[in-house]
C-alpha cells in the first residue's frame, strides 16, 4: 500500500498554537464553553473566506481549541464578516446580526470589511461592515492571513494582542 501525502502538524510553539491557546483560554473565562462562529460573505471575492477555511483545516485545526463554526446566527456568539457589504447583503446582514444572541461579539475581516478595498465607489456596494452592524474588531490584510484572523478573534474577546506589530498595523488600519 502507498501512503498519500501526509500534513505536517503545526509546531509545538508555533505562533498560530499560542494564539489558538490564547483563544481557548480566554473563551472558557468568558463563556464556560467553545466559541460558536457564524461566518457571513457581505460581498467579498473569497480571499479571506480561504484563510478562514485554513483556520478549520487539519494544519490549524480550530475545533480543538474550542472554535466551531456554526450554520445558523441564533447558535452564534461571534460573526465573522468578509467583504464589502453590497446591496444585496445589506437586509440579509442586519437579520442575521439581529439573530445572533446577545452578547454578540463582530469581527469584520479583510480590508474591505474595513474600506471597502477594490469594490470602493461601486454602484453595488453600501460601504463597509461598521456602515451597517456594529463591529468590535477588524482585521487587516488582503487576505489576512489565518493568525492575523485570530488576533482579530482576541481583539474581540477583549485580549490584547501579543505582538507590538499588529497594534501598529491596525492603528494603521484604521486611519
Amino acid at each position: 500500500m502507498k501512503v498519500g501525502l501526509v500534513t505536517e502538524p503545526l509546531a509545538a510553539g508555533g505562533e498560530a498554537v499560542e494564539l489558538a491557546t490564547q483563544v481557548q483560554t480566554k473563551t472558557q473565562m468568558l463563556f464556560g464553553r467553545a466559541v460558536a462562529i457564524r461566518q457571513v460573505d457581505a460581498g467579498s471575492c473569497n480571499g479571506c473566506e480561504i484563510e478562514i477555511t485554513g483556520l478549520t483545516s487539519p494544519v490549524y485545526d480550530l475545533e480543538r481549541f474550542g472554535l466551531h463554526f456554526v450554520a445558523s446566527p441564533r447558535h452564534a456568539d461571534m460573526l465573522l464578516v468578509t467583504g464589502p457589504v453590497t446591496r444585496n447583503m445589506e437586509v440579509p446582514l442586519r437579520k442575521t446580526y439581529e439573530a445572533t444572541p446577545a452578547p454578540k461579539l463582530v469581527v469584520a475581516v479583510g480590508d474591505c470589511a474595513k474600506h471597502c478595498g477594490v469594490f470602493k465607489g461601486s454602484y453595488a456596494v453600501i460601504g463597509s461592515v461598521a456602515d451597517v452592524i456594529p463591529v468590535d474588531a477588524f482585521v487587516p490584510g488582503c487576505p489576512p492571513e489565518p493568525a492575523e484572523i485570530l488576533r482579530g478573534i482576541l481583539a474581540a474577546l477583549g485580549l490584547p494582542p501579543q505582538k507590538n506589530e499588529l497594534n501598529s498595523n491596525i492603528s494603521n488600519f484604521l486611519q
